[in-house]
Parts: structure tokens; sequence; C-alpha cells
């Protein structure tokens, strides 16, 4: 098991406990919440269904009899009417099993198996209430992707379900990290460079991950993953929107336009784009890409008055729409030349950013400052009749009265300061420091993938500096 420690450590808990246990597990779709669900529990499985994606009510029933018949021993699928009914016989089977250990229950893919208009959650919540929560050795235990779903319907339900979860356990994506230490446990030898080009690419997905082959290099990768024919990750993006939200197009439309805006949109400017004055499923839809790490909301560094700014934060859908959508007719080589376009030199800038974004706390255990309260921002000021206009990549602004104002680098060498670039980063120290009046200490801060080179200039104006590898 890669990572994952604090969540191995609620589940351990909630083993030991002395009561029946309620887990809601979430998390983006191929993170590997069913995975880590089987590998700690699968042994003490005493039922388990998984829902059927586009399943009707029937077929969910049917698959629900099926699994019964395997768990009791009978094999005689005895099918039933309706989600009251199959409950009363799975706890005609719980009360047989023995009680002096935990019995987990888990049901996969919740909102699969909650087809509209079954009352599914209602008998849950009954089961739950009436039986489950009076023993004290049942872990019952919900997964899905849908995370905005469960979020909503289980774990602030208001109705049966109201306050029963007990623990909940959100899935990230690996960081850099965690990225590097599955590669080498599959004995992956890659360069530091390669691991962070294939993260920019996939994120830390595992499932995604999962198809990088030994010997074979982030070209020669994401060239037959993402482009060929067969690529597992050509058709993923339709595949990735269905799977998650309902009315997914309204998503989609919003992720494609965000995929465009590097910087991000506030609220106003993307109704404003879809020539609407205000919309319910827009802003739900923004809610929801949110709650399943797709999204990600930045407060301005001054004006917070003028909202937040949502920025689209997963890696392989920003990579599909910069590459994948827009190269469908495949040829031998395809990747190989486009990344060697401005684009991609583009793109590489924007997805470490990004990826620095994602990984704050390493770069203040970097600094030093792990212990400091922060608060993280970025800043861009536009070009007026008053003044050139700036934009710093990274802000992070600190209790300890000082502010590092992170200058974020990727090159194919080593980043070299020059006489112009030196002037550049002064203006900008001073425009920020008008900009925003501060009298805190500021530090100009360098976040590379191949370090700074050693000269006059960087001597002069670097305070800080942070190696790739140091976020590994």
């Amino acid at each position: 098991m890669i990572g994952r420690k604090a969540e191995i450590q609620k589940i351990e808990l909630l083993l030991a406990s002395e009561r029946s246990e309620f887990l809601a597990v979430t998390g983006r779709r191929r993170v590997g919440k069913t995975f880590l669900i089987d590998v700690l529990l699968r042994e003490r499985y005493c039922f388990n269904l998984t829902g059927i994606q586009n399943g009707t009510l029937q077929q969910q029933l049917a698959n629900f009899a099926i699994k019964l018949s395997e768990y009791n021993g009978t094999y005689t699928p005895v099918i039933p009417q309706n989600w009251q009914m199959a409950f009363l016989q799975l706890k005609a089977y719980l009360v047989k099993l023995p009680k002096d250990k935990k019995q987990i229950v888990f049901i996969d893919e919740l909102p699969w198996v909650a087809t509209p208009r079954s009352n599914f959650i209602q008998f849950l919540a009954h089961f739950w209430n009436d039986y489950l929560s009076k023993e004290k050795h049942f872990l019952l235990v919900i997964c899905g992707s849908a995370t905005s779903w469960i979020s909503q319907k289980i774990i602030n339900d208001r109705g049966g379900l109201h306050n029963r979860v007990t623990e909940i356990i959100h899935l990230h994506p690996f960081t850099l990290a965690e990225t590097k230490t599955f590669f080498d446990s599959k004995h992956i030898r890659l360069t530091f460079q390669e691991i962070a080009k294939i993260y920019m690419t996939l994120g830390g997905i595992p499932f995604y991950l999962e198809n990088i082959r030994k010997g074979e290099s982030f070209a020669s990768a994401i060239e037959r993953i993402c482009f060929s024919p067969n690529g597992l990750l050509r058709n993923e993006y339709q595949n990735l929107y269905q799977a998650l939200f309902n009315n997914y197009d309204v998503h989609q439309s919003i992720v494609a336009l965000l995929a465009t805006r590097q910087n991000g949109l506030t609220r106003p400017e993307i109704f404003e784009h879809f020539n609407i004055k205000s919309s319910g499923s827009y802003t739900r839809a923004l809610k929801e890409l949110q709650i399943s790490d797709f999204v990600d909301e930045k407060i301005p560094f001054i004006g917070r008055n003028k909202g937040v700014y949502f920025r689209l934060i997963d890696e392989y859908s920003i990579f599909y729409h910069r590459f994948i959508k827009t190269n469908r007719q495949y040829t031998k080589g395809l990747w190989q030349q486009l990344s060697s376009s401005q684009t991609y030199k583009i793109w590489l800038g924007f997805a470490f950013e990004n990826l620095c974004h994602k990984h704050i706390d390493e770069i203040k255990v970097t600094l030093g400052i792990a212990a400091v309260y922060t608060e993280i921002y970025s800043l861009r000021v536009p070009k007026s009749k008053e003044n050139e206009g700036f934009q710093i990549d990274l802000i992070i602004d600190r209790k300890d009265d000082s502010i590092n104002l992170c200058e974020i680098k990727f090159y194919a060498t080593e980043f070299t300061i020059s006489k112009s670039y030196y002037d550049e980063l002064l203006r900008k120290k001073q425009a920020f420091i008008d900009h925003s009046s501060t009298k805190k200490q500021i530090f100009i801060t360098l976040i590379t993938n191949h370090g700074v080179k050693k000269n006059q200039y960087a001597n002069e104006i670097v305070d800080a500096e942070v190696r790739l590898e140091e976020l590994m």
C-alpha cells in the first residue's frame, strides 16, 4: 500500500471500536477507493455489493440477490420485490453471524445502486437505524466515485441518514512523492524530470499510473496511453464525467472553458461566457466539480470582494483539452511532434505551476516554515495606463510577518537569471509592495525543476530556492 497512512489509521480505529460504525469513502474515479477497502477489509467482508452502472431497479435487485446467495451459501438467488424486502433478506442472513468480531457490509458504487424512485436511501437509512446501529459488531462501508452525490444524499442527508455517518474518508490522488514511491515499488526507474512530466499529464491517479511500463520513457508512454487508437486514456474523458455527474454536459462545458483559462475565471465571468445571468445548474455543477477535486477556488490576494477565481486543476482534463481532443487523427510519432511545439512549452509552465500549488506543504518544509501558518495566493495585475502590470505565480503569505514571492520555472536546463530578468524581479517586487501596501519582509523565491544557476544576479536577488527533487 503506497501512502494512505491517515486513511489506514481511521479504518483501524473503526475496527477496534466497540460500537457499529458507518464509513463513507469518497474520491474521484480511478483514485483507488475500492482498492483501499479491499486490501484492508476483504477478509472480513460478510456482504459485498457493487452497483451496476446504468442498471435498472430490477437489475440492481437481481444483482443483490445473487451476491446474497453467494454469501449465505445457498447459491439460489431469491430476487426481492423492492429494497425493503431486500434489506429484510439481508438482516435474516446477518443475524446468524458471529458477534465476536467486526462484520463488514460493503456497498460499492452506491450511487449506481440507488436508482431514481427506488427508495434505496430511505430503506438503507431504516436498515442502519433499526438494526445495524443497535448492534456493536458491524462496519457499514459505502463507497462511490460520485462524491457530490454521496455528500448530498448520505453525508449531509436531512432525512433518515442525518448525522448517521460516523467516519468519512475522502481519498485524494497521490502526491509527487507517493508517485515516485509507486514507481519505485514496481522497479520502474525514472528521473525526477520524467516523474514530474508524467504527474503533470496524468496526475496522481493510481489507475492511470499503473499503465506506465518498465523501461518506457515519458514520451513513449504518453503516446501509447493517450494518443494511440487503443490507448487507455484516449476516450477516458467522456467516461470520466458521465460516470460521476448527472447532467454531465454542464460539467464538461465548464471544464472545457476553464481549460482555456490558465488563471481561472470568476463565477460572473463564467456566466457571462455562457450568456446567462445566473443559473442553479451551473452553480451546482461548479460546486460538484470542486467537491470531486477537478476545480479549485482561489481567493485574490487583494480585492476579495471581487469574488473567488475557479481554476481547473485536474491534470488529465487539462491535458485532454490541450492535446488529445484536437489530435484525434493518429500517426506514429504524433506526441513527439506535439511536444516540440510552443503549445507544449506553454502547457509545461502552467502544469508545473499547478503541481507546485498542489504541493504547498512540501514547499513549506523545504523553506523551513512547515510550522508557520500561511495563506496561499496568486496575483495578476493587468496592464493599465497607470502601471505596466505584473503577475506572481505563487504568494505564500506568512503569519511571521513575511511573504514569499515565488517564481515558478520549468526549463530543460538550469534556470539562468540574466540582467534583464534580475531587473524584472526587482521591478516586480517593488510593484507588489506598492500594490499591496505590505510592511512584511519580502523573500524572492525560485521554484525550478533543474535549479538556479549560480551567478552574480542569482546571488543578489534569490532569497530562497526550491528544487523539483525536494518535492519528492
